[in-house]
């Protein structure tokens, strides 16, 4: 079975001059889209990438990672809502392929269940005041 997540990779200082990414194409015949990267000698690495591959080859490069020292984070962990912003317009709700967000009837606002989020992005073009955020 094929899977594509994306992920936010933090490697350590003592990890940014390792070839890491390099090994998960080579070694674990995955597919990376770097979707952001900050990457500096004597400070935390950052990388943002979408993952594509079987699901075995997959679970093994995670592994590989983790046993390499580098954390892994779900991007959806990463997508927020700014109440303060967020007019309950209705906009995200019917763009949501995973039903993150809920409209409740009675009162007309908007709920958002990140624990549904996979980080399509879809919302973020989506809100028209802005109040769909993603943060790393």
């Amino acid at each position: 079975m094929i899977v594509s997540k994306k992920i936010v990779l933090h490697f350590p200082v003592r990890l940014v001059d390792r070839s890491i990414v390099y090994h998960l194409i080579k070694d674990y015949d995955l597919e990376l889209n770097i979707m952001k990267a900050s990457i500096i000698p004597d400070a935390e690495g950052l990388m943002v990438i979408e993952v594509r591959g079987e699901q075995t080859n997959y679970d093994k490069g995670v592994k590989y990672l983790t046993e390499t020292g580098v954390r892994i984070q779900s991007l959806a962990q990463n997508v927020m809502r700014n109440d303060d912003k967020c007019t309950h317009c209705g906009a995200c709700v019917t763009v949501c392929p995973t039903k993150a967000f809920k409209l409740d009837l009675e009162t007309r606002l908007i709920s958002f269940d990140a624990s549904k989020c996979i980080a399509c992005g879809l919302c973020l073009k989506a809100c028209p005041p802005r109040a769909m955020e993603l943060h790393f």
